[in-house]
C-alpha cells in the first residue's frame, strides 16, 4: 500500500492525514516536538498511521507533505526527498516568519525557496489556500457533481501529474496553474485564498460552513489575481 509522509502534523497536516487514511493510504506523521506528542492522533487514525521523526517520514513517503512555517524550511531533510514529489502547503506570514526581502519584493515565491532548499526533489504547491475545516469537509468521490477544486503549481510536469493522482484520491479536483513562479496566484490575499471555500465569506470565513468551489469558478478567481 502507498504511503504518505508528513513533515508537520498541525491542523492542515492532520486533515490531510485523515483524508489519506480514508483513501486507503498509510501515513507516517512527524512534527518538531517528537513522535511521542502524536500518540493521540495516531490512535485516532488507526493501524494505517504511525508517528516518526521528520527524517523517517521523508524516507517512508512516496509523496511527502511539508506543512510547516516558512522560517523552518531549513529543517526539512533534503537527501531522503531527492526524486520524490513534495507537497508544499506552506504560506509566508511575515508576522510569524519574519521579513524575507525576496518574498516581500515579489522576486520569488515561498515554494521556489523550498525548491531551492530541496534540490533534487519535485516541489508541488497545494493545500495552502484552503482552511483545515473546509479541507476536511469538502472531500468528495471522483465525479461527484459538487466536487471542489484546488490549485496546484510545480516546475516538473510529471510531479504535477503524480500530485494530481494523490489529490484525486483525497477527494479533490485540480486546476494546474503552472510553475512554482506562478504559485503567487493562490497565496494569501489573492481571490482564491480561503474565502471561496466558505459559505459566508467574511472576516470569520475560517469558521464558516464549507462551500464547494468548482474548477471553472476557481479558474476565474486565479485569472483575477494581481501581484
Amino acid at each position: 500500500m502507498a504511503t504518505l509522509g508528513l513533515i508537520g502534523s498541525g491542523y492542515i497536516g492532520s486533515a490531510i492525514a485523515r483524508l489519506a487514511v480514508a483513501g486507503g493510504l498509510d501515513v507516517v506523521l512527524s512534527n518538531s516536538r517528537g513522535p511521542q506528542t502524536l500518540a493521540g492522533l495516531v490512535e485516532e487514525l488507526g493501524p494505517r498511521a504511525r508517528a516518526a521523526t521528520a527524517l523517517e517520514a521523508a524516507e517512508a513517503g512516496e509523496w511527502v507533505v511539508v506543512t510547516i512555517p516558512v522560517l523552518a524550511f531549513g529543517d526539512v531533510p533534503r537527501q531522503p526527498l531527492v526524486g520524490k514529489v513534495v507537497l508544499d502547503t506552506c504560506n509566508y506570514y511575515p508576522q510569524r516568519d519574519g521579513q524575507i526581502p525576496e518574498l516581500d519584493e515579489g522576486k520569488v515565491t515561498s515554494s521556489e525557496i523550498l525548491q531551492r532548499q530541496l534540490d533534487g526533489a519535485h516541489v508541488v504547491k497545494v493545500f495552502n489556500n484552503i482552511g483545515f475545516r473546509h479541507l476536511a469537509a469538502l472531500a468528495r468521490p471522483s465525479g461527484a457533481p459538487d466536487r471542489t477544486a484546488l490549485p496546484i503549481a510545480g516546475d516538473d510536469a510529471g510531479a504535477r501529474t503524480r500530485a494530481t493522482e494523490l489529490i484525486d484520491l483525497l477527494g479533490y479536483d485540480v486546476v494546474d496553474v503552472g510553475s512554482l513562479a506562478d504559485s503567487w496566484r493562490f497565496e494569501p490575499g489573492r481571490p482564491s485564498y480561503g474565502l471561496p471555500y466558505a459559505e459566508n465569506p467574511g472576516p470569520d470565513f475560517m469558521t464558516q460552513p464549507a462551500a464547494p468551489l468548482s474548477a471553472a469558478d476557481l479558474k476565474t478567481l486565479l485569472a483575477a489575481a494581481e501581484r
